[in-house]
């Protein structure tokens, strides 16, 4: 689904008169081999590069070095963009961002509008969007009287609606609390599961990752970590030292087996942890 190979990207800074003043790194040779159909977790603290990567990925940045390949579309080819963008769709941090509408069904009728999809065809497509993350029952009400887990779960059914083969979704739980959080994790679990839509998660909330096919870590503009979540996690000492703050069942299991108790490394959730203390006694 995307490939990218060596990938770079800097930032300019211009005075008054056009000269460039400042250069900054933000991508330094980023290497990502992402399959359809996977669930794939993009973590790093803030400035790592990470959001920058994610607009990448449906070029709304364009690379200044390296390979870029999405949905078998090489991005410097400009033919490719409008292809490119309905093959992977963006969902933001601020679902207020992307939501355009009064009522909602208009609000997710407005991207396969765009794309001069049929009038029954669109119908079709709202209702499906809108059931899939559990908003169907909300398809008249306007979006202002939304908590924000459900304007995100309408900004994902937005996307959804354009019936892309990848949604790549950057900070989509910052501006959350807790039960918004987990509404919108458990839609975009549901569309990967059910639909097969490749997921491409940016988030430094290291617990949303846990059940994520694949996780790369990111510092400084590079991956200097990649593999299965439980091979992630079991390396401490090493996220710690990317400012990456552990879950705290992985970080309580790790502090027991310093003290001496014989747990397993890369312990994931609550009952994996009770399992292993219960094989202790």
């Amino acid at each position: 689904m995307i490939k990218a190979k060596k990938l770079i990207h800097k930032y300019t800074r211009y005075d008054a008169d056009g000269n460039v003043t400042e250069q900054k790194m933000a991508l330094t040779g980023v290497d990502l081999n992402i399959k359809p159909g996977d669930f794939v977790a993009i973590l790093g603290h803030n400035g790592s590069g990470k959001s920058t990567l994610a607009k990448h990925l449906n070029v709304l940045l364009y690379p200044d070095g390296g390979e870029l390949v999405v949905d078998g579309k090489d991005v410097y080819e400009e033919k490719n963009l409008w292809d490119i963008r309905q093959s992977a769709g963006m969902v933001f941090q601020n679902p207020d961002n992307q939501i355009v509408a009064a009522v909602i069904e208009e609000d997710v009728a407005f991207g396969p509008e765009n794309l001069g999809v049929p009038s029954a065809k669109i119908e079709e497509r709202v209702t499906s969007s809108l059931k899939s993350v559990e908003m169907l029952s909300y398809r008249t009400h306007s979006p202002n009287k939304l908590s924000g887990g459900q304007k995100q779960r309408v900004a994902i059914a937005g996307v959804m609606a354009m019936e892309p083969k990848c949604i790549i979704l950057d900070e989509p739980t910052a501006m959350l609390d807790p039960v918004g959080r987990k509404e919108v994790l458990h839609a975009i679990h549901e569309l990967n599961r059910k639909k097969g839509v490749t997921i491409i998660l940016i988030t430094h909330y290291m617990e949303e990752v846990v059940d994520a096919d694949y996780v790369y870590v990111m510092h400084q503009g590079a991956v200097v970590m990649q593999g299965l979540p439980r091979e992630i996690f079991s390396r401490v000492e090493e996220l710690e030292s990317y400012r990456m703050t552990l879950p705290q069942i992985t970080k309580l299991a790790y502090e027991l087996k310093q003290s001496g108790v014989d747990l397993p490394d890369g312990i994931l959730t609550k009952e994996e942890l009770v399992e292993a203390l219960k094989q202790c006694r």
